[in-house]
């Protein structure tokens, strides 16, 4: 009797491991790096974070600058992103020290997935001949995007007073992430100019872009994609990001739908509804 009881226990207390273990897996970590100048993203991520762990199960961190977001040198816990499944960057030339790249350049040689928002495309600004000079092409190593502001690349965009049209691409209308995303929509983000030589070659663009009352001669350009980036990482990248961009629940299904597909899950067919964002723009320092 005694042996059956232990058996009975051991099961028991099996099961409950592996159910604990099983939960941990349905859990993945998302970890939100911020920090840049104008787009508020230490407010709308944030509510993004929220939904995630309310509705999709999942644990999140949000990183800030501190001591506010102006502050382009400090990111503190970026140690979060050694135990990260997935990192989300949204960043506006920043100047970290190395202690804190060092967590950044470590997640990226893991190969695990990375996605960015908008200014990330110029996440670091560093000044030639720094130690850290290389961090200034972060768009073009870590996200398949331009390496940097202007430059070669002519990385700009159509003017602040300008907004954006998108569209899905015809050929990529079946592709999950674009799940219950509207073919047309607009947006309050002006247009970034990433081409001719960018996304780099062998990523699949899945929205373009038309500029709506330009400053100059515009033409369309993709605001998302995803492909492998030099480390072998799974990317997405849009140059949405406005905060008026995050009330459009086009653009917020584009987001929760990106996540999934960033950590290798089924992209939710139900949409857990519409976000309350109410997040202001602010003009850049």
């Amino acid at each position: 009797m005694r042996k059956i009881c232990f058996c009975l226990l051991f099961l028991l207390c099996a099961n409950l491991i592996l159910s604990a273990q099983s939960a941990q897996k349905k859990q993945p970590l998302v970890v939100f790096v911020t920090g840049d100048h104008e787009y508020s993203s230490e407010e709308t991520l944030p509510l993004i974070a929220a939904a995630l762990e309310k509705d999709y199960g999942m644990k999140t961190i949000v990183l800030k600058a501190a001591p506010d977001y102006n502050s382009e040198e400090n990111i503190p816990g970026l140690e979060a992103l050694d135990q990260a499944d997935l990192a989300v960057f949204f960043l506006r030339w920043r100047r970290l020290p190395p202690g804190q790249l060092a967590h950044i350049e470590a997640y990226l040689k893991t190969g695990k997935p990375v996605m960015a928002f908008r200014t990330t495309t110029h996440a670091f600004h560093f000044p030639a001949g720094h130690a850290s000079e290389k961090w200034n092409a972060f768009g073009e190593f870590a996200l398949n995007a331009p390496p940097g502001w202007g430059g070669a690349a002519q990385h700009t965009h159509y003017g602040h007073e300008s907004s954006t049209d998108v569209s899905i691409i015809p050929n990529q209308a079946n592709n999950p992430i674009l799940t219950g995303v509207a073919k047309h929509f607009h947006v309050r983000s002006w247009l970034y100019r990433v081409l001719p030589d960018y996304p780099t070659k062998g990523s699949t663009w899945l929205l373009m872009g038309k500029a709506v009352n330009p400053d100059k001669a515009a033409i369309e350009n993709p605001v998302a994609w995803t492909g492998t980036n030099s480390f072998g990482g799974r990317v997405f990248m849009t140059t949405m990001g406005h905060p008026e961009d995050f009330r459009q629940e086009p653009f917020q299904r584009l987001v929760i739908n990106a996540i999934h597909y960033e950590l290798g899950l089924k992209v939710p067919r139900k949409w857990k509804g519409k976000i309350d964002i109410q997040v202001p723009y602010r003009v850049a320092k």
